[in-house]
């Protein structure tokens, strides 16, 4: 049995020419895609009418590539058509990262769009980022994606900018209002339901969302006081919340990853 929600909304045959080109990775790259997901804005939550789609994907290799001394990419890369965009990384290069502190991963494993996937292999990793990720690690991740995307809407004054710092910040609120989980939802509209927060924050974010949702360039213009307040607020506390993890031992962290890699390269 295969993973696959896609909502209503989205365009079929867009929906149709991304299987095809999974499909195409597949044969001719000769890896096994485990986990297809949308990791754009359509699964974050805040979609315009002319939004991308994109897909990113973990996959497989075979046992004889991971054998042999000839090393090969670890990304799969496909050229960008229209609004397609097509993209994934294979499994050992996702672990590392996940280890290092990186987020990405974690998101793809949240993502509430998926296009394929083994159900197996996505619980199975989403129970072990939750035992080796690094909370703070993460947070800090979250914490300079927001910060630095909130200083180039200071630069352009980009609404759409007001989006990609205000996920991060429900990002680190959520961590914040849930210790000792590491693994955050992707979905903005899942990150405000499951936090605390003022009505006229919630009520604004509405309001923008809404606007995206209809309008093709939003421009630039002023952000509601309330998102204001909560960006700077969020980003300020998350410094001292989340200090810089000292260098940690991580030999645990890398023998489970290394585990669960070689038991999918053996699969493959």
């Amino acid at each position: 049995m295969s993973l696959r929600a896609i909502p209503a909304s989205m365009d079929p045959t867009v929906v149709g020419s991304i299987d095809d080109e999974l499909d195409r990775i597949e044969r001719d790259e000769r890896v096994s895609v485990r986990l297809a997901i949308e990791s754009g804005s359509r699964a974050w939550g805040f979609p315009s009418p002319d939004s991308d789609y994109d897909c990113r994907f973990v996959y497989v290799a075979s046992l004889d590539t991971y054998l042999s001394p000839w090393r090969t990419r670890d990304v799969i890369e496909t050229p960008l058509t229209g609004l397609l965009d097509v993209n994934g990384w294979d499994l050992a290069k996702a672990l590392r990262l996940l280890v290092a502190g990186n987020a990405v991963l974690i998101e793809w494993l949240m993502s509430p769009i998926v296009y394929r996937g083994d159900p197996r292999f996505r619980d199975d990793l989403r129970a072990l980022a939750d035992e080796v990720a690094d909370r703070n690690r993460v947070a800090r991740h979250y914490l300079h994606l927001g910060a630095k995307q909130w200083e180039l809407f200071d630069r352009n004054r980009s609404l759409k900018k007001v989006f990609y710092s205000l996920r991060p910040a429900m990002a680190l609120r959520w961590l914040r209002e849930h210790p000792g989980v590491a693994v955050a939802p992707m979905h903005l509209p899942t990150l405000l339901a499951q936090c605390e927060l003022p009505s006229d924050l919630v009520a604004a974010v509405a309001e923008l969302t809404e606007l995206k949702s209809r309008t093709r360039e939003m421009g630039s213009g002023t952000v509601p006081a309330p998102i204001v307040t909560f960006l700077k607020a969020e980003f300020a506390i998350a410094a001292d919340a989340f200090p810089k993890t000292a260098e940690q031992d991580l030999d645990y962290a890398r023998a489970r990853t290394a585990e669960f890699f070689r038991d999918e390269a053996c699969q493959a």
